[in-house]
């Protein structure tokens, strides 16, 4: 039965941040994930993880300047330095927060350049991020983008960020599948959690409708029969990861919106009770 993490940062809008950790512990969440904690303490974070009983299970490395529209630096030419300072700053939060995995967003591919010749950068500052990180026993994730959410992404595609975690060769680099975004970009999301999971290459997934990233029973995804893919599956291979709730609530931020569009949850709680 997949395991669901609440997204901290789309789930219960209408609470402060650290405030959305009791309510997702209300709803029954085992576990949670966001893009960022670097704006709050270290010891904030973990009192609130710790008075739920929750498990930390993934968060963002810093992005560069986010709110200037920056999302990621791994793949730029000349942000080595900031990459890695961003990296060290990481790994010191999810040693505090008992994390074991970090997504490393790859970044926007600057105007006038070619995805091909900032690879080498990429797949370079992802071995020394994967290096750094297995010192403190944790994973580093890669994730592929829709190109309509963020356009200019560095990866887009499920068969390109296996390919680089090839490329890096070490064990604890792996893939964040993420089914609202592969739905968009290349569908037959079934077949790729059919190929790409007994891989061991694959350390998260994440869900949301498609196509307005609401709940995952709104829009066209048949998330039920997804579930039971993964079952089967992860039944067969030995997969344990998290499946991260990444999702807008279509109520948005009336209070209560978020617990009131878990139907899809209970439902599948109830069915496997």
């Amino acid at each position: 039965m997949p395991q669901f993490a609440a997204n901290l940062s789309m789930l219960y809008p209408e609470l402060a941040f650290l405030d959305r950790f009791d309510a997702a512990a209300k709803d029954g969440f085992k576990a949670v994930e966001y893009l960022f904690p670097y704006d709050f303490a270290k010891e904030e974070i973990v009192a609130r993880l710790k008075h739920n009983g929750l498990q930390q299970v993934l968060f963002n490395g810093p992005p560069g300047d986010w709110n200037g529209g920056e999302r990621g630096l791994a793949c730029l030419p000349g942000r080595e330095a900031e990459f890695r300072e961003g990296i060290a700053k990481a790994i010191d939060y999810a040693v505090a927060l008992d994390c074991p995995r970090i997504h490393v967003m790859a970044g926007l591919v600057p105007a006038g350049q070619q995805r091909d010749a900032l690879q080498p950068v990429y797949v370079d500052n992802l071995r020394w991020a994967a290096t750094e990180a297995a010192k403190a026993g944790r994973d580093v994730l890669i994730e592929p983008i829709n190109t309509r959410d963020i356009p200019g992404f560095f990866i887009n595609r499920q068969d390109h960020a296996h390919e680089i975690v090839e490329t890096v060769g070490a064990p604890n680099l792996k893939v964040q599948m993420d089914l609202y975004h592969c739905q968009i970009v290349e569908g037959d999301v079934a077949m790729k959690i059919r190929k790409y999971l007994p891989t061991g290459r694959v350390g998260h997934i994440q869900i949301a409708g498609v196509p307005d990233r609401n709940e995952p029973d709104i829009g066209e995804q048949n998330y039920p029969y997804l579930f039971d893919v993964l079952d089967e599956v992860s039944a067969q291979c030995g997969w344990q990861g998290w499946v991260g709730c990444e999702y807008r609530p279509k109520r948005g931020t009336e209070p209560g919106g978020t617990s009131a569009g878990l139907g899809w949850l209970r439902e599948w709680r109830q069915r496997h009770a």
